[in-house]
């Protein structure tokens, strides 16, 4: 059978960050489910008489509801058309695509998944640092903001913590007082460097530099709002800070 549904990552803002397969893919769509962080340059790609169905969703704000998603692309796959659920950054990332890959399944529909660049590699980008070093960042984390608000079982908090690894936290902005606090009590230096990333690789990108203890604080200042980033770790230091931190451990 051929693919009829086709999992799509747009990137995450520069449309020129969009790869040359989802570019084709999207031009073989009859319908497009385009998310609210898509940037809608890459339509460009799109048949003159594809259909397109803003189905926005995005941390804050009012989103359609992911079973209507589901259910509309099973509806439009059936009916024989090649359906392409357009996504910002990698739709394996915090894209919900466990539960269209269930919806899938569960109705027989033959998809594919088409990886995008996810926001965190773009965030990094936009600062000039890595995202792990073999000395000082030996992995990183991706992982959600939301688990901060589970104050009674900060288990995996702690060991994130512990291993060292540079954490990126989607969907942390607006949680940036219960997240500090947690982390604080899960052992993190006050002091550890952390940046705020807003709208990573779009024109509209704006990036900030901070300490843990000030995170909270600077993203009330700055007047941060989503979509944003919060990457915590040592490869996160000033150039110079990180320079040294790099020499210390020579």
């Amino acid at each position: 059978m051929p693919t009829q549904v086709y999992l799509v990552g747009a990137g995450p803002g520069d449309p020129e960050l969009l790869t040359f397969k989802a570019a084709r893919v999207i031009g073989l769509a009859d319908v497009l489910l385009v998310d609210d962080l898509v940037n809608t340059r890459v339509l460009s790609h799109a048949k003159p008489n594809a259909r397109v169905v803003y189905v926005g969703k995005r941390g804050g704000c009012v989103s359609t509801p992911q079973a209507f998603i589901s259910k509309l692309m099973v509806s439009e796959a059936q009916k024989g058309h090649i359906v392409v659920r357009l996504k910002g950054g990698d739709p394996s990332v915090f894209g919900r695509a466990a539960e269209e890959i269930a919806a899938m399944r569960d109705t027989g529909i033959r998809y594919e998944i088409v990886p995008g660049i996810t926001a965190a590699s773009a965030a990094a980008a936009q600062l000039g640092v890595p995202l792990t070093d073999r000395s000082i960042g030996h992995g990183v984390a991706l992982v959600t903001g939301h688990t901060a608000e589970e104050e009674e079982d900060e288990t995996h908090w702690r060991a994130l913590v512990a291993s060292g690894l540079t954490l990126v936290i989607y969907m942390g902005v607006s949680r940036c007082d219960r997240l500090t606090r947690t982390l604080l009590r899960a052992g993190a230096s006050a002091h550890l460097p952390c940046a705020i990333v807003h709208a990573a690789s779009a024109q509209s990108a704006r990036e900030v530099r901070t300490t843990l203890l000030h995170l909270a604080k600077t993203v009330r200042l700055e007047k941060i709002e989503s979509p944003a980033l919060l990457l915590i770790g040592q490869a996160m230091a000033e150039p110079v800070a990180l320079r040294s931190a790099l020499a210390a451990q020579a």
